[in-house]
């Protein structure tokens, strides 16, 4: 079948829980009630490229990933030098009242570009040059200002690798290296902040005032939700501002207060359904280039939930990574309909004719 309306349903009910997740974390202290409006401002922004995408068609879209690489590279480079420091950290461009951030733009640009170095697939060493060429440089200027962003092109890179076919003791040696590496060489080289956040979701309560703050208050509003939950704009952990970042990092913890057990559970099979949709996209797709670009997509998406969800349970480290679709956020919003707007027209085209 041409078109799956499954695939746009789900996208289409995780906006309907991203918007209603955004309008009761406004109503926070310290959060502005202008969020809102900025939320759905985004989903209609994100119609503009994903009409552009739908009218250029997959082959137009991947001669221009080059270009858009190429962009985005200089673009998160420019944060060096023009970037503003929001949270923390220096990785924005501020026009105005329009705040963006490039790593968005670049997570798209190799979701594209990288298909089009690996669609031969692994036939020797050799295949992972310009893989790794592509690479490396965007993980280098991002993990600098961003870890948490960092990781999310790393999942999206090991999972473009496996589709790649590459063989799996290759993988096994990486995971290793990666163990290794780690906690001996890039862990000690983080900020003291950075190495916190990273732990302190084994036992936040040895520092419950402080960095383990976030955590603990986020479990007490998940588990005060109870079965069936407070009720829409009824949650009392989020509202008394008990619940830090309510609408960006912690926004499953303000959906599960006021939506229950229940209403957290539809939101993990909503993002299961998601994942299963894309992982439908790639096995329907005859080229392996396709098949790379569904990898990258599903590993960014789906790293994405894991990781904000379970660091909203103190079951992963809190890495300041957003829930796709839900997070407040104009640009993570714009971007991340416009990649799965990009899957669903590549799945459109799939048997057209190849580059």
């Amino acid at each position: 079948m041409r078109f799956d309306l499954r695939f746009p349903i789900i996208v289409a009910a995780l906006l309907v829980v991203g918007l209603m997740t955004v309008s009761t974390a406004a109503l926070a202290p310290r959060v502005s009630p202008g969020i809102f409006p900025k939320q759905v401002l985004g989903v209609g922004l994100s119609l503009l490229p994903i009409g552009l995408l739908w009218w250029a068609g997959r082959d137009r879209i991947f001669r221009a990933a080059p270009w858009l690489y190429g962009f985005a590279i200089l673009l998160q480079m420019s944060t060096f030098v023009i970037g503003k420091d929001i949270n923390g950290q220096q990785n924005w461009i501020v026009l105005g009242p329009v705040q963006f951030q490039p790593l968005e733009l670049l997570k798209l640009s190799l979701i594209l570009m990288l298909p089009l170095v690996m669609k031969e697939g692994y036939k020797g060493l050799r295949s992972y040059l310009l893989p790794l060429a592509l690479f490396l440089p965007a993980l280098g200027l991002v993990i600098v200002q961003d870890f948490g962003g960092a990781m999310v092109l790393s999942v999206m890179f090991v999972a473009m690798l496996l589709v790649f076919r590459m063989p799996i003791w290759h993988l096994l040696v990486l995971v290793l290296a990666v163990g290794a590496v780690f906690p001996t060489v890039i862990f000690p080289h983080l900020k003291p902040y950075q190495q916190t956040r990273l732990t302190i979701f084994v036992n936040p309560y040895q520092d419950a005032r402080g960095n383990g703050y976030q955590v603990i208050q986020s479990t007490i509003a998940i588990g005060s939700g109870g079965m069936m939950g407070k009720g829409y704009k009824q949650g009392t952990q989020s509202h008394n501002g008990f619940v830090p970042e309510a609408h960006t990092d912690f926004a499953f913890a303000t959906w599960a207060e006021e939506q229950g057990l229940v209403g957290g559970v539809a939101v993990l099979l909503l993002y299961g359904g998601l994942v299963w949709g894309l992982a439908g996209m790639a096995s329907g797709s005859p080229r392996l280039q396709d098949q790379i670009l569904f990898a990258g997509i599903l590993g960014q998406v789906g790293f994405q939930a894991v990781e904000n969800i379970g660091a909203a349970l103190s079951m992963l480290p809190l890495t300041g990574i957003t829930l796709p679709l839900i997070s407040y956020g104009l640009s993570s919003l714009v971007m991340t309909l416009t990649t799965l707007g990009l899957a669903y027209v590549v799945y459109r085209d799939r048997f057209d004719k190849m580059i």
